[in-house]
């Protein structure tokens, strides 16, 4: 018997997270002076939220400190279970390294405690497709080591294509400048973004015009996609379903025998994003 465990940066519901028996880490997050629970959709408004960021306005987020992490893992470590965090980016934020000296501490504490921690080196439903396969890994009856192993060897082929509509968050996020940020808007130029080896954002490219831009993240996922890996494909958005449902009804006919799952993206990463983002999750044929 073991646990697995993610953090809300996964962008599962919590709903999904309860079927699959995973546990999971609320993140933090801040507006208008006032701190909200990212807790994937049990409390938190999410339509409220969508209008505020309509309004740009411009949420902040903080990271999950070793406290919270020895918090949650302490009950596990207790009862001597097994535990397997399945981890947001360390190149995207410190919460990684935060688990590992959670880990740390309460290894003091408990010498027997097994936790291990993986850094999925993604973000949103990128971290959520590793979860969702881990679990089924899990009622599949594989080990603990067996997941592990698996995760480690496959998180670098975890391909992410990225583009917004709002280029203001970007610039708040010290990913483009300002100066681009206003001419991008004028020019209506839209980034291509993908997350890299080190799990970091990368603007890759730019194209003129909204459709372009969706059309540009599509041939990318084509480009290298390996579903013989994980035959799973996963959008994540904030708003703007419309376009959505066309980005998912065109990967349905390219790929008639793949699922295709898609969520919102979480309030924690959309804060980074803005209304009108989409991300397209896949496993690729060579590492990034």
């Amino acid at each position: 018997m073991f646990q697995l465990i993610t953090d809300a940066c996964c962008d599962l519901p919590a709903t999904v997270l309860d079927q699959e028996k995973v546990a999971y880490i609320p993140m933090m997050l801040d507006l208008d002076g006032k701190e909200y629970v990212d807790d994937l959709g049990q409390t938190f408004d999410y339509s409220w939220f969508l209008e505020q960021l309509k309004q740009n306005k411009q949420p902040t987020t903080s990271q999950i400190n070793v406290g919270r992490f020895m918090e949650h893992f302490r009950p596990y470590a207790e009862k001597g279970i097994p535990l397997l965090y399945i981890g947001f980016s360390s190149g995207l934020s410190g919460s990684y390294n935060s688990s590992l000296q959670a880990v740390d501490l309460l290894k003091e504490e408990y010498p027997e405690a097994m936790i291990h921690c993986v850094d999925t080196k993604a973000a949103s439903l990128g971290v959520g497709m590793l979860v969702m396969h881990a679990a089924a890994m899990q009622q599949a009856g594989k080990s603990l080591d067996e997941i592990v192993a698996w995760l480690e060897t496959y998180q670098s082929h975890l391909r992410s294509w990225v583009t917004v509509d709002d280029l203001k968050h970007l610039e708040r996020g010290g990913r483009i400048s300002k100066a681009a940020a206003v001419m991008g808007g004028l020019l209506n130029v839209k980034p291509i973004i993908h997350v890299d080896a080190e799990g970091r954002l990368q603007n890759v490219d730019k194209v003129r015009g909204r459709n372009k831009a969706i059309q540009k993240i599509i041939q990318e996922t084509q480009n290298d996609i390996d579903l013989s890996i994980l035959n799973h494909l996963y959008i994540a958005h904030t708003g703007d379903d419309a376009t959505v449902a066309k980005v998912a009804t065109q990967l349905q006919e390219l790929y008639p025998d793949t699922p295709i799952t898609q969520f919102p993206l979480g309030p924690t990463i959309a804060s980074h994003t803005g209304y009108g983002c989409i991300a397209l999750f896949s496993m690729g044929t060579k590492e990034r």
